[in-house]
């Protein structure tokens, strides 16, 4: 793809303002963060040290799911700016078509999405994972996780959880019982769940270990008496937005293969894949507003509008996802019934305005 002078000369008006919008959220996003979390300032070992490093984790999550505002307003910004200098009627002047300077900044636009994709990829979903288990562990939930799953002391005895289902059932249970330093029991469950007031063991075998004997016993179902609460186990659930697409992929299938509900794992893995076409959307729908006469305060009205509809893509990508669930529409439809209403409405406004 060759880059002429004009492209360039777009691009850097594009590129500066995006980077100025991003700027603005971010600050918004820390500041909104920031308020949230000093409700648990100083519960714990939740101090000053873990507030920041929370705050700063969960950045990431937060603009990328704000991505496509902040290229909406960005462009239109950069836009209104060229033709607030005349640039843009000089260019028309010389022979170049709206099509031309849309094309321009889709050119932009396509360095905006190559971003995306890769904090959506990689650099979200760890920061997200280390964010909120950081917290968790400053508030005092006795749980670390590692490669073989989750481990919390439960008064005299060790547990090992080896995942955690979206519906907070646990799977690959694992109970040490010590008196004193001493291993007396090791009970091992396929699956655990919650009944509202106890945990139920689901696959049982229990092994009681004496000064030089072993028992073995094997049980369908048991219960199990533990300080642990599905409330807590909650914070290490896995969550659809904090993965990325391959591994929600995965994660899909394995849910599948345990009877789990996947859909709103489905809509979450749509939602990433097409987050590109919502970015380019977005590039376009941003045009139409800069090919119009400016009259007094006519930038300021622009991104005005432009907010109000990234706003409007948010809440109906989000809010018509999560109905198409409830009301049993396939998770691909929810995911791209948003984008496509954009798109068309984009094409509209560029051919009043052209």
């Amino acid at each position: 793809m060759m880059l002429t002078l004009l492209d360039r000369h777009i691009g850097r008006r594009i590129f500066a303002s995006t980077l100025l919008v991003l700027g603005v959220l971010l600050a918004l996003f820390v500041f909104f963060t920031l308020v949230d979390a000093l409700g648990d300032f100083g519960k714990g070992g939740f101090g000053l040290y873990e507030l920041v490093r929370y705050v700063i984790l969960s950045q990431p999550r937060k603009i990328y799911e704000l991505f496509p505002i902040a290229v909406l307003i960005g462009v239109i910004m950069g836009l209104s700016t060229l033709a607030l200098n005349s640039e843009l009627i000089a260019m028309r002047a010389a022979g170049v078509s709206a099509a031309r300077i849309v094309g321009a900044a889709m050119k932009i636009g396509l360095a905006f999405i190559a971003a995306g994709v890769l904090l959506g990829e990689f650099v979200m979903p760890p920061a997200e994972n280390l964010a909120q288990q950081g917290r968790a562990r400053a508030l005092g939930v006795d749980m670390q996780q590692k490669d073989s799953g989750l481990w919390l002391r439960d008064g005299e005895s060790f547990v090992n959880v080896g995942e955690v289902l979206p519906d907070l059932s646990l799977l690959r249970i694992n109970i040490y019982s010590f008196e004193g330093a001493r291993l007396r029991a090791q009970t091992a469950a396929q699956r655990a769940w919650h009944d509202g007031e106890r945990w139920r063991l689901e696959g049982v075998t229990e092994s009681r270990i004496g000064d030089d004997s072993v028992r073995l016993r094997r049980a369908g179902t048991s219960d199990w008496a533990s300080v642990l609460t599905p409330e807590v186990v909650g914070v290490f659930a896995v969550k659809p937005e904090g993965l990325s697409a391959w591994r929600l992929q995965r994660y899909i299938q394995h849910l599948q293969q345990n009877n789990q509900d996947a859909r709103r794992y489905r809509l979450a893995f749509w939602q990433k894949l097409l987050m590109p076409l919502a970015a380019a959307v977005m590039v376009l729908l941003a045009a139409p507003f800069v090919f119009q006469p400016f009259r007094g305060g006519g930038m300021g009205q622009r991104v005005f509008f432009g907010i109000m509809l990234g706003l409007a893509f948010v809440m109906l990508s989000r809010g018509f996802g999560y109905f198409g669930l409830l009301y049993g529409l396939p998770p691909l439809v929810g995911a791209a019934v948003p984008p496509a209403l954009f798109f068309f409405l984009a094409l509209f406004l560029l051919r009043r305005a052209t």
